[in-house]
């Protein structure tokens, strides 16, 4: 939790869509180098995107590409908007979707490490909330969790007050993640823990060992600037 007059971190989703793939995955490639060291920068990563569909590769959409970032405070993410690396994709793609946040509440770990600091505040019901996951597959469990999947998506894309949701991960096996808008925290909550689908798969995580690591945020939605698909969630 942020003490008392801290300024809470800064989470950060850029998507960009794309038209040309090939340059794409070059600036994916020497993207990452250019996230060494930057001041104020807690934690990056260059996502590909997907729909989530079934968590396989079939799924992955080489046209839409993220940057997730997490930040000391808004003024060093202000800061970074301008830098090569973001201009760089700005300047290639044809829309481009932020999404600035600031996480409530997180359990697990990424990369070995705990990305986001909880504020512990969620802000009021009917403000818009995010949903991060991310995890590590057990390759010997894989299958299994594919199985699984498809309950839970069909779930997810009928679920009220759902306004966006992407598969996200840095490789396309293996390292699963999502990302998901919500209207409201109680629309976030009634998915996550009271439909039967999700509500099942959490159930079987633990006996089934699919992960070999795991996280789950959930953050307060400050801004949405631009588009996804031609439309703003």
């Amino acid at each position: 939790m942020t003490a008392a007059g801290a300024v809470p971190p800064v989470v950060e989703l850029r998507i960009w869509g794309v038209r040309r793939v090939g340059p794409a995955l070059l600036r994916m490639a020497s993207g990452r180098r250019a996230l060494h060291a930057v001041p104020g920068l807690r934690f990056a990563k260059l996502l590909g995107t997907g729909s989530g569909h079934t968590f396989t590769p079939r799924d992955a959409d080489p046209h839409h590409w993220a940057l997730l970032t997490v930040w000391d405070g808004p003024d060093v993410a202000d800061a970074h908007a301008v830098s090569p690396l973001v201009r760089s994709w700005t300047a290639a793609a044809h829309e481009e979707l932020v999404v600035r946040m600031v996480p409530t509440s997180s359990r697990g770990f990424w990369s070995g490490r705990e990305p986001f600091v909880p504020t512990g505040s969620s802000g009021p019901d009917g403000e818009a909330v995010a949903a991060i996951t991310r995890a590590r597959l057990r390759p010997q469990r894989t299958l299994s969790f594919w199985r699984a999947v498809p309950p839970v998506v069909e779930a997810l894309a009928a679920a009220p007050g759902n306004r966006l949701a992407l598969g996200v991960g840095e490789a396309p096996v293996g390292l699963q993640g999502t990302f998901s808008l919500w209207r409201s925290p109680r629309d976030l909550t009634d998915f996550a823990y009271r439909g039967a689908a999700h509500r099942d798969a959490i159930r079987r995580t633990r006996p089934e060992r699919w992960y070999a690591e795991e996280l789950f945020a959930r953050l307060r939605v400050l801004s949405i600037r631009g588009t996804h698909e031609g439309r703003t969630p």
